[in-house]
């Protein structure tokens, strides 16, 4: 092989290193900026409805001033769950900019229903993974709590829930901590979910 030859395989290996960190640094700062409440509220439908519900709760103001924002809820943290749901995502983005199913209150209140079981059925399947970034269940406080609460919350019981016998997980006895529930919920649906 020739001098000539080794500097051009040496130049098209660097050039494809740098290639490939910048197309990782791009897609990395892509995940992040549309991992922000400025980007989630960005569009009409969730500023001007979930939002400002959100706005209405503990999660958004409180005594301690910890707040959590639209992706601490509703985007994993670890990196290969984080890439699965930005893709899912991207069927929001569609009906967003081509079938504005919820472009006005009035359609967003009519699907209200669906879209809340399409992330209580998520938050069941990841055994609410993203309540347990912020909530440890050994970090409670059982004697500052209701004592219904505390019952709930008593750690031989979620000792079975976080891995043993995942069948109860956060949301089944938490819906409409962040967000209004829809007009059909009926909460006796998840009476033998939150006691059984």
């Amino acid at each position: 092989m020739t001098s000539g030859a080794k500097r051009g395989g040496a130049g098209l290996l660097l050039f494809g290193i740098i290639l490939g960190i910048m197309l990782w640094g791009g897609f990395n700062w892509a995940m992040e900026m549309t991992n922000t409440e400025e980007f989630c509220i960005s569009c009409h439908e969730m500023r001007d409805n979930v939002y400002e519900e959100l706005k209405e709760t503990v999660h958004f103001t409180n005594r301690t001033g910890i707040r959590a924002t639209c992706p601490d809820c509703h985007v994993p943290k670890e990196w290969i769950h984080k890439v699965v749901r930005k893709i899912q995502a991207s069927n929001e983005l569609y009906h967003h900019f081509i079938t504005k199913e919820i472009d006005t209150p009035e359609k967003f209140e009519a699907k209200r229903m669906h879209l809340a079981q399409n992330v209580w059925d998520t938050m069941k399947k990841t055994n609410s993974r993203e309540c347990r970034n912020c909530h440890h269940f050994a970090s409670m406080n059982l004697d500052k709590q209701e004592e219904r609460s505390a019952e709930r919350h008593d750690p031989h019981v979620w000792e079975v829930m976080d891995g043993l016998n995942p069948t109860k997980t956060c949301i089944d006895c938490h819906k409409g901590i962040a967000h209004h529930l829809p007009a059909e919920y009926d909460p006796a649906d998840d009476v033998d979910a939150a006691d059984g």
